[in-house]
């Protein structure tokens, strides 16, 4: 039996993840991960990387973030307390979606992860106080090969769900848009 449902999203290989669940009178047990059925949903290496954060005020955004190759990753984001609207933006050079935009509402209650795969960028707006998120890459942290944009950049129109009140002093310095931007070449 099926630990998971793939949704695709409108950009290509950007797919929602609803866990299943298995419950009894004791509680549950939900699958965050199984290789098996996320290679046959398209995600061929291995996971590098777990990391845990929590967001402590609502409407707080983190992002837009991604790596360079050869340090690209696929990520696997799930909320674990709390609700936000996270945001995966097409950076693919060649993608008939390019710089185009989806967000989707994650939480511990809908239990829906969203698997961003290489050559996005990522980011979230956190909708409630303390927010707790899991994250699995399927490449470690490289500092040099990272990279960021600009949450506000007109040129993405991202329609954040509530105004923006806390953003790190790294991602407010991420650049918008230029004109000559070409993505990423996979």
């Amino acid at each position: 039996m099926a630990k998971f449902e793939f949704i695709p999203t409108p950009l290509a290989g950007l797919q929602v993840v609803q866990r299943q669940l298995i419950s009894d009178t004791r509680g549950f047990l939900s699958r965050f991960y199984c290789a098996e059925e996320f290679r046959d949903a398209g995600v061929v290496k291995h996971m590098a990387q777990m990391n845990h954060t929590l967001t402590k005020q609502q409407g707080a955004v983190r992002g837009l973030h991604f790596q360079l190759p050869p340090h690209a990753e696929t990520k696997v984001v799930s909320c674990l307390h709390g609700e936000i609207w996270d945001i995966a933006v097409d950076l693919r050079r060649d993608s008939p979606t390019f710089l185009h935009w989806h967000g989707e509402m994650l939480s511990a209650e809908n239990r829906k992860s969203l698997l961003i795969p290489e050559g996005f960028a990522h980011g979230f707006q956190a909708l409630t106080p303390d927010c707790e998120l899991l994250y699995l890459h399927t490449a470690s942290y490289h500092p040099e090969a990272e990279r960021g944009l600009q949450v506000s950049d007109p040129y993405l129109n991202i329609a954040w769900r509530l105004p923006i009140i806390d953003l790190s002093p790294r991602d407010q310095n991420h650049p918008f848009i230029s004109s000559d931007f070409q993505g990423i070449a996979l």
